[in-house]
Order: C-alpha cells, then sequence, then structure tokens
C-alpha cells in the first residue's frame, strides 16, 4: 500500500508534516502537485505566482529526487485527480498539510465523499503558528481583533521546534504518469515580463534559507528599518513564507532570539496567522466588506473611462506621486513593493482616487509573487476601513509626507529614473518645487482636493445613517 502527499502551499522538505508522517509509516510515497484552476474559479493563481510556482516546483522535484524520490505532477479539479491516483496506486492514505483557504476547504471535504474505500485523508497543521480558530477568546469565541489575538496566541510560543527534512523517501515500485512542468506554461513568454523576478529572487527551500540567513543580522533592528523603502530592512521571506518553502516555526526559532526589536517581526508572523483566523471566519473576506457601511460607500464607477485610466496611471506607476509610481513600478518589476510602500499605495488608489479597494486587492493577486488571499484580503480592508480590525477611513495617508518622513528618496531613485537627478527634498514632490522634468506626470490629483473629495464621500454614509457606529472624534486627518 502507498501513501500520497499532496502538496500546495507547503512546498518544502523540513519540517512538513504531511510527509514526515508519510515516512513515518514506513510505506511507498506517492508525492503530488496538482495545478487546479478550476476548484479555485476566480481565485486562480496570478501571473506573478505561476512564474514562482514553476521555479519551485522544480526545486522541490530536486529535492525529492536527491532522496530517491520524485514529484508527480497532475492537473484538474484537486479532489477528482487525487481520487484517481489513489486508485491508481492503492494508496491507504492521503497526507496533506490543512488548508484554510474557503476553496481547499472545500476541496478537502470533496475528496473525503469520492475517496475510495480504504483510503483515508489525513490532515496536518503546519501552514500557520497555530492551527487557525484554536486561539479562543475568554468567552471561547473568534478573535476579530488583532491586538487581543496578538496577546492570547504569544502565550503559546515558541512554538515547538521545526523538524528535519527525511534523509530517504521511499519510492513505489513503479511511478505513476505526471505531467511535464513546462507543458503547464507557468513562465510568461510573450512577453517574457519576469526578468527583474529572475535577478532579484531565488524560489525554493534553499532560497528560503538563504534569505533568512541575510536577515538574521538584522532582526534585531527590525522595527527602525522596516519602514525605510531605502534601506533592505525587512526580511523578503514573504513569498517562501507563502508557498510554504519555510515553516513559521522554523522563522520564529531563528529569530526569537535575536534581541533588539525582534519582537516587531515576530508581530508580523502573528499577522499572518491573525488573517487566516479572519478568512475562517468569513470565508469571502476578500471581495466583500466586513463593515456592512461599506455597501454603500460612494466609489467612483470603474464603468466610467476616466476612472478606469486614473486605475491604469496607477498600475503603471504614473501618478505624479513619487513614491506610489516607485513602488508600483517595483511591483511589476519583482514582483514585490516594499511593506511602508504597500500601505501608502494601497491608501492613494482608495483615498485619493476613490477607487473601491476590491479592484486594487484584484491587481496585488496578479501581480504579487506572495499574494496569499488572507493577508492580501485583511490588508485592504485594514487600510479602506472596511475590515473587523481596520484602520479609519478618515485617516487618509499624506503620500508626499510620508516619503520624506521615511526617507525614501533613494527608492525613488532606483525606480522612478526620470527623478533620479534630483535631490531630497525635491524629489519627494518635484512638482510643488517646480521641479518635474517632462519626462515625469503631474499629479493625477492633489492631495488637498483628493482628501476633501475623500472626507466629503465617507461623509455621504455617515449621514444617511448607514455608517457603523465608529469613534471618529479626535482622530487626525492625515499622517
Amino acid at each position: 500500500m502507498t501513501s500520497i502527499v499532496w502538496f500546495r502551499r507547503d512546498l518544502r522538505l523540513e519540517d512538513q508534516a504531511a510527509l514526515l508522517a508519510a515516512v513515518g509509516r514506513g510505506r511507498p510515497i506517492a508525492p503530488v502537485y496538482i495545478l487546479d484552476d478550476e476548484t479555485p474559479k476566480h481565485r486562480q493563481m496570478g501571473g506573478a505566482s505561476r512564474w514562482w510556482l514553476h521555479h519551485s516546483l522544480k526545486s522541490l522535484d530536486a529535492a525529492l529526487r536527491a532522496r530517491g524520490s520524485r514529484l508527480i505532477l497532475r492537473k484538474g479539479p484537486a479532489a477528482q485527480v487525487l481520487a484517481q491516483l489513489a486508485r491508481e496506486v492503492s494508496a491507504s492514505a492521503i497526507h496533506c498539510l490543512r488548508h484554510y483557504e474557503p476553496w481547499w476547504r472545500n476541496a478537502e471535504r470533496s475528496l473525503q465523499e469520492i475517496l475510495p474505500v480504504g483510503t483515508s485523508l489525513i490532515r496536518h497543521e503546519g501552514l500557520y503558528l497555530m492551527p487557525p480558530g484554536s486561539v479562543k477568546t475568554g468567552s471561547g469565541g473568534q478573535f476579530k481583533i488583532y491586538t487581543p489575538f496578538w496577546r492570547a496566541l504569544s502565550q503559546h510560543m515558541p512554538p515547538p521546534p521545526p523538524r528535519a527534512a527525511p534523509t530517504h523517501i521511499p519510492a513505489p515500485e513503479a511511478w505513476p504518469g505526471s505531467d511535464n512542468l513546462d507543458d503547464w506554461k507557468l513562465l510568461p513568454s510573450q512577453p517574457d515580463w519576469s526578468g527583474g523576478m529572475q535577478a532579484f529572487w531565488k524560489p525554493g527551500e534553499d532560497g528560503a534559507k538563504e534569505r533568512l540567513a541575510a536577515f538574521l543580522p538584522k532582526a534585531g533592528r527590525y522595527q527602525e528599518k522596516r519602514n525605510l523603502p531605502s534601506i533592505p530592512g525587512t526580511s523578503f521571506l514573504s513569498p517562501h513564507l507563502h508557498f510554504g518553502e519555510v515553516s513559521p516555526a522554523r522563522l520564529w526559532h531563528a529569530a526569537m532570539d535575536a534581541g533588539g526589536s525582534v519582537e516587531t517581526y515576530l508581530k508580523e508572523l502573528v499577522w499572518r496567522d491573525y488573517a487566516a483566523n479572519v478568512i475562517l471566519q468569513f470565508p469571502d473576506y476578500g471581495a466583500r466588506n466586513a463593515r456592512g457601511s461599506f455597501d454603500h460607500f460612494p466609489w467612483r464607477n470603474m464603468s466610467d473611462e476616466n476612472v478606469r485610466r486614473d486605475f491604469r496611471l496607477w498600475t503603471k506607476g504614473q501618478t505624479g506621486y513619487p513614491i506610489v509610481d516607485a513602488g508600483m513600478r517595483e511591483l511589476w518589476a519583482t514582483g514585490w513593493m516594499h511593506n511602508r510602500v504597500r500601505m501608502i499605495a494601497a491608501s492613494f488608489l482608495i483615498k485619493h482616487l476613490l477607487i473601491d479597494w476590491v479592484e486594487g486587492e484584484k491587481w496585488f493577486w496578479d501581480t504579487l509573487v506572495d499574494a496569499d488571499y488572507a493577508s492580501n484580503a485583511v490588508n485592504w480592508q485594514w487600510t479602506a476601513g472596511s475590515g473587523v480590525d481596520s484602520n479609519m477611513f478618515v485617516r487618509i495617508m499624506a503620500p508626499l509626507s510620508q516619503s520624506e518622513k521615511f526617507d525614501a528618496g533613494a527608492y525613488i531613485r532606483q525606480w522612478v529614473p526620470e527623478l533620479a537627478h534630483l535631490s531630497d527634498p525635491y524629489i519627494h514632490d518635484p512638482e510643488e518645487f517646480g521641479m518635474r522634468p517632462a519626462a515625469y506626470p503631474s499629479k493625477i490629483i492633489g492631495h488637498k482636493a483628493a482628501r476633501e473629495r475623500a472626507l466629503a464621500a465617507y461623509a455621504m454614509i455617515k449621514e444617511s445613517g448607514s455608517v457603523d457606529n465608529e469613534a471618529v472624534a479626535g482622530l487626525e486627518a492625515a499622517e
């Protein structure tokens, strides 16, 4: 009898509970990855994620082969493909890490209904520090607010130490058929826009280890450096973590004794757990406002060509706001954007351009190599003010002052070459200083006008009585 190990967003051998459990049973193992574009429906992986996936699967297959195994590739609805594979190899069990995206929860339920007699689905934890839903409030309910969630979860930390990868993985006597990875055409070709990503990233478990080793000497100064886009103070581990090339337990144990402000980094790992807890409670969080008042918000209509034009300028980094444009161009080139700049760019779309956060979430879903359903949705709703735990809409980021405050000059020079000749402080707002070069666009809208328009739009739902009861008094209107 054979054991199947079903890989999804857990493309590693170290601290991989499903794989280690299967190896522990001493039976032949058939590792499989299924490219399923049907079960997620409109949540198919975006172009940047597919690029990463190709290289990560190639890396995983090489690691398996070094241990006497290999990766089987299949394509189609995951539940049906797995049931068929179980029949082919006479599988006694399918081991997998439990996933919490709504489509994967549906797939796991469907699979249990169609498995051959004698085949069991055994789900393990390992995507998060603790299983989503397991950290309870004092009354036994689920947390909706991050800070008390952090306090509660931190009482259970550190997580169990990560376990080493198996040295040998027993193979079946005959390997079942497998697709060819290149035939999946995950890589862009006409045109190939991945040059910047190839130069910047090394997908796979080895790439994750290299990023972690580079980050650890800086982990103790995370709080001081993480908001400065001109300085590489972040870990750059988010795509590796999203694709499961490193476990959160490995990151916690590696960083927890770094001292200094490392707790700020550990809180970011917990934020990822928090996001998973949110989508467990609200599966449609990526498309639906958590606060019903925002269902009545007067967003500008995307059917209007002027609005579509503004959206296109935002996606291309042509807004006339250097910090926003630098971030959007970094995203297009590398599939990643600095965290502080993500907040600024997201706030700009929502509050300066009055475009529904859902449109921005979809763009990030397609262009980010770390496009995670839970984190992406929670972060966008936090910025919009529509989330269960979120910033207030009336807190409108001033991108020009944010740029100067967080010393983004070198970052802008890197990603907006039209402005590379400008020195501080002119580079943060060249139009204001009369130094905007002809090759760089004028502001799509002035900050003051955008702020007034946003507050007027918010007042409309407030005055209509549809706004939630929110304590807005005393809040500053800009940061």
